[in-house]
């Protein structure tokens, strides 16, 4: 990591540790200065984090996606890409207190956690040689990212709901100024239909780069299992809301179950079983 990359990062570290408190002053004021400058702050973070990959690409004269440090980079550029969309979409502001921590919780293991050998540029290996490389990464960071935002969504779910539940006449909580729980839910359901697609492009992508680099379309590789393992998880959920009318909290659990799948997708198989992905 050079100078220019390091300060990058720096910037968007920071620039996402202040948004989030301005996500939280937001929430606990509703003063629209304090939404405006969470908005920013956190829009200064995401154009700093693409500044780091950038760099990343010019000096290694390749996309950012060949190792568990630069995912983790562009995992959280991807996660905070998907949230700033929906937050204009939506003009839904409070989510964010909900979705920037786990962005902020991507790079604070990045400085933690990775040693600096880590970050160092290194030749690609040779299966990493390919323009599959490319898109199967970049499909994998949008899923990723709105597999986060729902599971923010489902979280802020959960939490209504219980919050209707225990509804004690004269006493006001912070809690009640979520969204109404129906809301909260059907964001949550598209945001993962949305998710969903992306996360089968990421399968259909590797399949086609894993034939070319190993020859054999599916090899039952941890990585690849627990894709699938998420993918069907995201399937389930997607299948008894359709078929079977799975709303509210089931769904919601089932939100954040698949998220955690998508974790142990990532850290799990990456840093505990061993396979063709341990380089990633």
């Amino acid at each position: 990591m050079n100078s220019c990359e390091n300060m990058a990062f720096m910037v968007t570290f920071i620039s996402y540790s202040v948004a989030m408190v301005f996500y939280l002053l937001y929430f606990v004021s509703r003063k629209t200065g304090a939404g405006k400058l969470a908005t920013t702050t956190a829009g200064i973070g995401w154009i700093a984090n693409t500044m780091a990959l950038l760099v990343r690409s010019i000096n290694a004269g390749r996309l950012p996606f060949a190792n568990g440090y630069e995912f983790l980079l562009a995992f959280a550029w991807g996660t905070i890409l998907v949230y700033l969309w929906f937050e204009y979409r939506h003009k839904f502001k409070t989510a964010g207190l909900f979705v920037l921590p786990l962005a902020w919780l991507l790079l604070a293991y990045v400085a933690v956690k990775i040693p600096v050998e880590q970050k160092l540029i290194v030749p690609l290996m040779p299966a990493l040689k390919s323009h599959w490389l490319s898109v199967h990464v970049a499909t994998a960071v949008i899923a990723y990212g709105a597999f986060a935002l729902s599971f923010g969504l489902a979280i802020m779910y959960l939490l209504r709901e219980r919050e209707d539940i225990d509804n004690r006449p004269g006493r006001e909580r912070l809690i009640e100024r979520l969204p109404d729980a129906e809301l909260l839910d059907e964001l949550s359901y598209k945001t993962i239909m949305f998710g969903f697609f992306f996360m089968a492009l990421v399968i259909v992508s590797g399949a086609i780069w894993a034939e070319q680099a190993w020859g054999s379309y599916w090899c039952w590789d941890p990585k690849e299992t627990w894709s699938l393992i998420t993918w069907l998880i995201y399937g389930g959920y997607l299948h008894a809301r359709l078929t079977h009318g799975w709303r509210g909290r089931p769904a919601a659990v089932l939100a954040v179950i698949g998220f955690v799948a998508v974790l142990f997708t990532f850290f799990g198989v990456n840093y505990l079983l061993a396979g063709l992905h341990s380089y990633a």
